[in-house]
């Protein structure tokens, strides 16, 4: 998809807003337990230092808005260290309180996913998954049309003639066309028919191109708004530029009624296992390239290494290509993109990832369970390397975005 440059500002506005609101959401989750279990929130920030103004106070909490918006806000709690005992501070919590406290943010975005999960399921939820969850009898499917997402160099699609005329698959249509009606199949054209036989699925091309293989086509696409009549000679074999030489993209989204609530939940889990197995994937392939550079893996070392590159974007992937990726087609794709990031601070805040809220609660269990106290130091000590190792994994997971886009 080529994109304006103002699609591309405005993507990344809206991916901006989008995550200060989810990180927003997060933070309340973290100030609502907290106050419901007794602890003390002191400050509630829209935003990160330095403060550009007090918007308020809500019982006895300080509402600031600062000047470092797009990275959130921050919950700031009496006593926030584990071995803190004034009253009414997070240290001097039982366990069970300092669990609600620290998993609240994630309850909020687990929340926030199912009510948009339900919301696109009752307006046209995007199907990604083979086996994505849904009520059959309360389900209708609709398709978008077939478009060419890639079109390979030297292929036929490359070189095809623009005719009004259908080709019969035995006549050499070619020899009578003019040379000077030359054109190319782009990306972002439609592809409506190949030998009068409908295109409504992808599936379709491959299937009807393999058909007519070794012979003319005649292609009806739509290109720019209008529809247009081209014929080009097929690729007798499958030889790496496949029979006409293009890839195409089709999206699917089903729409539920009563049971949009159902599915919503239901996906939100399905998705969350889904994540889980994608991290856990990413690890393995990542620790299994390195354990094999160091054995003399070779090849198949680095090409682990290097899926797990493409896997994973960073603030510069997420806000300057898969956000005004998403906003220019459409609005249900958009809230589908913010779900899944919603999900994925979830997963990512359950993990034992130091520096995040699950980090956190590993090492107060961690500490508790083997009967050891949790000093300030050691805690801050923990958590800040963790928050350094985040830090740098942030600053390569950038750079590979760059290099990427360059």
């Amino acid at each position: 998809m080529n994109l304006e440059w103002w699609q591309i500002v405005l993507g990344v506005i809206v991916g901006l807003i989008a995550l200060m609101v989810l990180v927003i959401i997060h933070e309340l989750g973290h100030a609502w337990f907290a106050r419901r279990n007794g602890v003390e929130v002191e400050e509630f920030a829209i935003g990160f230092p330095p403060r550009a103004k007090i918007l308020g106070k809500y019982k006895g909490t300080l509402i600031t808005l600062n000047w470092l918006l797009p990275l959130g806000g921050f919950c700031k709690m009496k006593g926030e260290t584990d071995d803190a005992t004034e009253k009414g501070s997070y240290g001097a919590a039982s366990f069970w309180a300092k669990t609600k406290i620290l998993f609240g943010g994630v309850f909020m975005n687990l929340i926030a996913a199912a009510v948009i999960f339900t919301i696109l399921a009752w307006v046209g939820m995007p199907k990604i998954l083979e086996n994505q969850f849904t009520i059959q009898s309360d389900t209708a499917t609709e398709l978008s049309p077939v478009l060419v997402a890639t079109v390979i160099k030297g292929s036929p699609a490359e070189k095809v003639y623009k005719s009004d005329i259908p080709c019969p698959e035995d006549l050499p249509c070619g020899v009578r066309l003019d040379p000077k009606s030359a054109t190319s199949i782009k990306v972002d054209d439609e592809i409506l028919s190949i030998n009068g036989e409908k295109v409504e699925r992808s599936s379709d091309v491959p299937r009807l191109t393999k058909k007519y293989a070794g012979h003319w086509a005649f292609i009806v696409i739509k290109t720019n708004g209008k529809k247009e009549s081209v014929v080009t000679e097929l690729n007798a074999k499958n030889e790496g530029k496949g029979y006409l030489g293009i890839s195409t993209s089709q999206s699917e989204k089903f729409r539920a009624t009563w049971s949009a609530p159902i599915v919503g939940v239901v996906t939100t889990f399905q998705f969350i296992w889904e994540t889980i197995a994608g991290i856990g994937g990413m690890i393995g392939n990542l620790f299994g390239g390195l354990w094999g550079l160091i054995t003399g893996g070779g090849a198949d070392a680095q090409q682990q290494i290097s899926s797990v590159g493409e896997q994973v974007a960073g603030p510069v992937g997420i806000l300057g290509v898969i956000f005004p990726a998403m906003v220019a087609a459409g609005l249900t794709e958009l809230l589908f993109l913010i779900g899944l990031i919603s999900l994925t601070l979830t997963v990512m805040n359950i993990l034992p990832i130091p520096g995040l809220d699950g980090g956190r609660w590993y090492l107060t269990a961690g500490f508790k369970l083997f009967g050891k106290k949790l000093t300030k130091k050691k805690e801050e000590t923990i958590v800040g390397t963790g928050m350094l190792i985040l830090f740098g994994l942030v600053i390569l997971i950038t750079i590979s975005d760059i290099w990427k886009l360059f």
